[in-house]
């Protein structure tokens, strides 16, 4: 039975090959194209996050069974990243507006 990874738990470029059934070299294209960004040991050796390994398999998804290419999930990427930070920004907006609205609402009237 395989033993549970910890978040923080780091996998080498062989394990992660075995899980994702991809090649080494797929998987240092994937860093060289900027697709994925492994941490790197004091020894220079490829370290990847469990995040690093669910995105690798989002990118085996879009090649192998969408048939996009690179340059194209690249693109899928930064869109995806831009509309969170996006998203991020409208809530931050939004509870803004909430806080003065409620500030608003439990200010006493003003008289003329």
């Amino acid at each position: 039975m395989e033993e549970e990874k910890k978040p923080d738990q780091y996998l080498f470029i062989r394990e992660v090959a075995s899980i994702t059934q991809l090649h080494p070299q797929t998987l240092r294209n994937y860093e060289k194209w900027g697709l994925v960004k492994p941490r790197r040991s004091e020894g220079n050796v490829r370290l990847y996050s469990l995040e690093d390994v669910e995105k690798i398999k989002k990118i085996k998804v879009f090649t192998q069974d969408l048939g996009i290419n690179l340059a194209g999930v690249e693109v899928i990427f930064k869109l995806t990243e831009q509309i969170e930070e996006l998203q991020k920004e409208r809530d931050d907006i939004k509870k803004q507006l909430e806080e003065k609205n409620k500030k608003i609402d439990t200010e006493p009237p003003v008289k003329e």
